[in-house]
């Protein structure tokens, strides 16, 4: 909820989210996906940008297959999700139970303890099943599998985790291979491999659900993206004072940057602690329009600089966009696509246009 609709004023950072973008991406993911169904992970509260807003336009748009991570997740969602399918990726808990027997969500069971607590007493309800075919993160064995361990219940999706998509590499031909061999043990489950990354990866990695979840968001998870998929989050910061520094003043913590001659500087009411990490320092950017206004000096927890001699106009209270495009922004920061997204904090104003 923004800062102005609980009763104080509109806060100096805006996140202005783009629903056609987001819609369009999918649209876009669920092409390529071929014949196979495409689903949508809106874990992590909508990879940070809102799980609720994202799930409603995504819905609009023709998904009728969503991931979450958790129960909580699951809890907030599922007022929005009536009639469609929801998953919960980290199966269900001893604590889970309650909650899971009253919701309709259905659990991705990862071992052989979270199949029998849901054989036991999710009765005959749907699950699906997540199987390791060489992540070593969640799943169930292939071996358990081949042992029967589906036994009795109600599998309704078997998965399975890529782990190096995004890379040309031998282990997604073994897991490929892997995981295509496991139809055998589920008869009549429907099987899911590929992430964003995996669609592009080719039509033998879709089976029959590929669940997107960066690039749906602006990442691009693959070269093959590059073009077809748009930026959903755009971040605007207010000017909260403009300063001259003489020659030969410093700037920052750690005075990391001096001036070899003046210079004038825009402060800006962001930081780290809204996901504008240190690595941005002396090396992201701001954008008046078309010009580029640099990061000076350290990036600190509530507060930035940059460099605005190129624009005499801009004044206290005038708004600059952040350059955050998230491939560029991800080798500048040195964080991760999906890190810069998720982290993006409480304090931003987030408007869906």
């Amino acid at each position: 909820m923004p800062d102005s609709a609980k009763g104080a004023p509109a806060g100096p950072l805006r996140l202005t989210l783009d629903r056609r973008a987001l819609a369009d991406n999918w649209r876009w993911l669920a092409g390529q996906s071929g014949t196979a169904q495409a689903g949508a992970a809106v874990k992590a509260n909508g990879y940070g940008l809102g799980a609720a807003e994202a799930l409603k336009t995504l819905a609009d748009a023709g998904c009728r297959v969503f991931f979450v991570a958790t129960w909580a997740e699951a809890v907030e969602l599922a007022p929005l999700a009536a009639g469609l399918e929801l998953h919960v990726l980290h199966g269900v808990r001893d604590e889970d139970m309650m909650v899971a027997g009253g919701l309709d969500a259905r659990p991705v069971l990862n071992s052989a303890d979270q199949v029998r607590r849901w054989r036991e007493q999710g009765g005959n309800r749907l699950c699906s099943v997540m199987v390791d075919t060489g992540m070593n993160r969640l799943g169930v064995s292939v071996a358990e599998l081949a042992s029967g361990l589906l036994q009795g219940l109600n599998c309704d999706l078997l998965l399975s985790h890529l782990a190096c998509a995004d890379e040309d590499v031998a282990m997604n031909r073994v897991q490929l291979d892997r995981f295509a061999g496991l139809g055998a043990y589920a008869p009549g489950c429907r099987m899911s491999l590929a992430n964003s990354a995996g669609i592009s990866l080719g039509r033998d990695y879709h089976f029959d659900l590929t669940r997107p979840g960066l690039s749906l968001y602006g990442g691009i998870a693959r070269p093959e993206a590059q073009g077809h998929i748009r930026p959903v989050a755009r971040i605007d910061a207010q000017i909260l004072q403009r300063r001259t520094l003489l020659a030969g003043e410093s700037l920052g913590y750690n005075a990391t940057f001096t001036t070899a001659q003046p210079m004038e500087l825009a402060i800006l009411n962001l930081g780290y602690a809204d996901g504008y990490w240190r690595g941005f320092s002396g090396r992201g950017r701001a954008l008046a329009g078309d010009v580029a206004l640099p990061v000076m000096g350290r990036v600190s927890m509530d507060l930035t600089a940059i460099c605005v001699d190129a624009m005499p106009a801009l004044r206290e209270g005038d708004w600059v966009q952040i350059d955050f495009e998230l491939s560029h922004a991800a080798q500048l920061s040195g964080m991760s696509q999906y890190e810069l997204l998720t982290g993006l904090g409480g304090r931003f104003e987030r408007r869906w246009a």
